[in-house]
């Protein structure tokens, strides 16, 4: 009797799956080759490059497996290891601050509150953020579809300089659901605003420059 034949549940790729290969791993005869000081050196053969790479007492990885040769680079291979887990970090970390951030409205809200409320959207806009709007119906409002469209244009005018509507009013039940995204003026002054952030400050104490000395008479 012919037993049942088992699906194969697929095993996910190691961790090093992606890494890049290095030194005895790279399988290509001849490399494009960037040597530790980052200068071009050419086409060379696989033995070549390894042999330039062990007299620089540093490794030899695989930069670009796709290119024809493939280039390779001479460098601490941990220390490539690195730069890309830190590249990796900052991804997560711009998807993270890219998040959607939530407004809600009442068919009824108040100008007082519907400037407040698109005040902090404003800020979310400037910040490179996504800004989703949710409206609640209640009661009688319900009959009163256009209220709840109306409000969402008038809040979304509020905004007309930094955000743009991505997404059309929709109902889905006793909810009315939009989302605006920043412009692209919006969306550069957030990448200008990250920018500064992360440029390191002047010293406090740095001694101050000296005076110049007055032209002689």
């Amino acid at each position: 009797m012919i037993g049942r034949r088992r699906s194969r549940i697929p095993l996910p790729p190691p961790e090093h799956a992606n890494r890049a290969r290095s030194n005895d791993k790279i399988r290509a005869p001849s490399v494009r080759l960037i040597d530790q000081n980052g200068q071009q050196v050419g086409v060379v053969t696989i033995a070549d490059a390894l042999s330039r790479a062990a007299q620089a007492g540093l490794d030899l990885v695989e930069v670009a497996p796709e290119a024809k040769p493939p280039v390779c680079r001479i460098q601490d291979y941990s220390k490539h290891i690195f730069e890309q887990q830190k590249k990796e970090r900052q991804a997560k970390s711009h998807a993270h601050r890219s998040d959607t951030k939530e407004v809600r409205l009442r068919p009824g809200t108040g100008d007082g509150d519907l400037e407040i409320k698109a005040r902090h959207a404003r800020e979310f806009l400037l910040e490179g953020h996504k800004v989703g709007i949710l409206l609640q119906f209640r009661g009688r409002e319900m009959s009163h579809r256009e209220l709840g469209i109306e409000m969402i244009r008038k809040f979304t005018g509020l905004l007309a300089d930094v955000g743009k509507l991505e997404q059309e009013p929709r109902q889905e039940g006793k909810r009315m659901h939009a989302l605006i995204s920043p412009t692209a003026a919006a969306a550069a002054a957030a990448l200008a605003a990250a920018a500064v952030a992360k440029k390191p400050a002047a010293p406090e104490d740095a001694a101050p420059a000296a005076p110049v000395p007055a032209a002689a008479q």
